[in-house]
């Protein structure tokens, strides 16, 4: 990933947050497949880790163990020169993206192991149930239903050893066109990529320490 240094964020708090807030990454394994999954970061035994399954259909899982990224994007939203108060005077502003994007590399390996699914897809709907009225729980389904559905995933532990950050938020402009873009795409109805150009933001309802 291109990453100039004003754009680069690279505290663990901040990349571990906003992975844990997207919570679905695009996955790249050797041979350049790209599947589109939920996953959980959570700590392994030696760092922390990237978890999540594939249906058994997916001949992914069938490569073995090897390299992979996956890819992580936020909110993110056309920017139009027109915003800039700099344009009215010189011209000199182009068309552009503001984004969060993180890309967590390391060794993926698979796994079958049904107590190992169970608790991984019981631990996934935990995360996107809580907070709910009624959360569901993998308890509310038959047992033998649940069994049924185990068999027809594979499991993945991305180990984590490297993990990028990307901020591409208007940080190039001065503080009259980085304030025309955050008002602008507020009034676009995109609040949630103008809160994060707020400064102390680091993604939709977090704040940085």
């Amino acid at each position: 990933m291109y990453l100039p240094d004003m754009f680069r964020e690279d505290r663990p708090n901040v990349l571990h947050e906003a992975v844990r807030t997207i919570g679905f990454a695009t996955l790249i394994t050797d041979g350049l497949e790209a599947n589109h999954l939920p996953m959980l970061l959570q700590e392994g035994e030696n760092g922390h880790v990237l978890r999540g399954h594939v249906a058994r259909a997916n001949p992914v899982w069938k490569t073995g163990e090897g390299r992979a990224l996956a890819i992580f994007l936020g909110p993110h939203a056309y920017v139009s020169p027109n915003w800039y108060p700099s344009k009215a005077e010189t011209g000199k502003a182009v068309p552009t993206w503001n984004y969060i994007t993180i890309h967590a590399k390391g060794h993926i390996g698979w796994i079958s192991d049904a107590d190992w699914l169970r608790a991984h897809v019981g631990a996934l709907s935990a995360a996107h149930e809580a907070g709910r009225d009624v959360p569901w729980m993998i308890s509310d389904a038959p047992a033998n239903y649940i069994d049924t559905m185990l068999r027809g995933i594979v499991g993945f532990e991305l180990a984590i050893k490297t993990l990028e950050g990307k901020w591409k938020l208007s940080q190039n402009r001065d503080a009259a066109d980085h304030a025309g873009a955050r008002e602008a795409l507020r009034r676009e109805g995109r609040e949630d990529v103008a809160r994060l150009m707020v400064h102390g933001e680091t993604h939709p309802g977090m704040k940085q320490d």
